[in-house]
């Protein structure tokens, strides 16, 4: 616990928690371990019957022809860039400014890969079919994030992504699925995940944003894709001795919490609306189209921090671990919904909210 962040302190005491699955602790990687047969044999710098049926499972379940296992997202999908800029001999890429790859990995696509990328879009709305209609030089490929993280976890309409689909068919653009959180987008459009999957050339998932497991990834598309990717996983130090702990984390947890995306994303709302009730806060979306959105305050960081430490004490429900200040007058905070948000009692929850509107107002 970091003793210099008084709210994280503060939200770490709390006897309920609104957000995520609880707190990452050794436990997170034990439980799963205790479920596990201890004979199993390791996997062994990518192959083994662990990784292997692992990946097959995954594989079929995004309705690819194959799938490789990774040790981190920001891995799986430089690689995932890399590859389609070389089989059409062309190192342009387009995607959204607010893009992970943009904006989280000090420039590894460039560095690392010497790819040019193409920002699609002012950075607080969506990509558009019309953006990419317009888009005035060629590229290798576009990518789309579901759901945009950095603008609260937007989400197009899925007759905008059929028609993006098509069109990059047409003009022979590979099109890849930044699918960090996949799993937490199918209650909204009511689709599996195959059927969102097959609009897209390749897909990378994560194993610990919703599903909350240690780490890891998964990057699929066709059988070539996945060979040429298991050689660029090999020349960045991806290929561990063994990822076990990883996938034996992901396997765990994907079984206990794929069933509950659906609870997830209608506890979003209902959390989102107590939100939208108190005064100067507005969450963004309005109503969540996923686990996941954004609240921001007309307040200054300081204040707020104050506010919810107060709060926490008194009531001892946590809301958030940490704010982000967006200018000297207003902040925000990410909202993600897992396990903890059922187990606290809906008088509570409302009884917490009745409060910050109050603190709010007195501000």
């Amino acid at each position: 616990m970091n003793g210099n962040n008084p709210l994280r302190e503060a939200f770490y005491k709390t006897t309920f928690q609104l957000v995520g699955h609880g707190k990452r602790t050794i436990q997170v990687l034990k439980e799963p371990l205790d479920e596990t047969d201890g004979s199993l044999d390791s996997d062994m710098y990518g192959a083994g019957r662990l990784i292997e049926v692992f990946q097959d499972r995954m594989a079929h379940y995004l309705g690819k022809q194959s799938a490789v296992f990774f040790p981190s997202g920001t891995m799986a999908q430089q690689i995932a860039l890399r590859i389609w800029c070389d089989r059409k001999g062309l190192k342009k890429v387009a995607y959204h400014p607010l893009c992970h790859l943009e904006i989280h990995e000090e420039d590894g696509l460039k560095q690392l890969h010497h790819i040019e990328p193409i920002l699609l879009t002012d950075k607080n709305r969506l990509i558009q079919l019309e953006d990419v209609l317009n888009l005035n030089e060629d590229i290798a490929c576009l990518l789309l994030e579901l759901p945009q993280r950095e603008i609260g976890g937007q989400l197009p309409e899925y007759s905008e992504l059929e028609a993006i689909s098509a069109y990059c068919v047409e003009r022979g653009i590979k099109l890849h699925l930044d699918g960090a959180r996949l799993f937490e987008i199918l209650p909204y459009y009511g689709k599996s995940a195959d059927e969102i999957c097959k609009l897209f050339d390749s897909v990378y998932v994560s194993f610990y944003k919703g599903i909350g497991g240690i780490a890891g990834a998964i990057l699929a598309g066709d059988e070539e894709f996945a060979k040429e990717s298991k050689v660029w996983k090999r020349r960045h130090g991806g290929d561990l001795i063994s990822l076990y702990p990883y996938i034996v984390s992901a396997d765990y947890y994907l079984k206990q919490r794929l069933p509950h995306m659906g609870r997830y994303y209608e506890e979003a709302k209902e959390l989102a609306g107590f939100y939208n009730r108190c005064h100067g806060v507005a969450t963004e979306p309005l109503v969540p189209v996923s686990n996941m959105f954004h609240v921001h305050f007309d307040l200054p960081k300081a204040t707020l921090e104050t506010i919810l430490i107060r709060l926490y004490e008194e009531t001892g429900i946590g809301l958030t671990s940490y704010i982000s200040e967006t200018s000297e007058t207003n902040c925000y905070f990410e909202v993600s919904i897992g396990d903890q948000y059922a187990l606290t009692p809906k008088l509570d929850i409302e009884k917490v909210f009745q409060l910050l509107d109050k603190r709010i107002r007195d501000a």
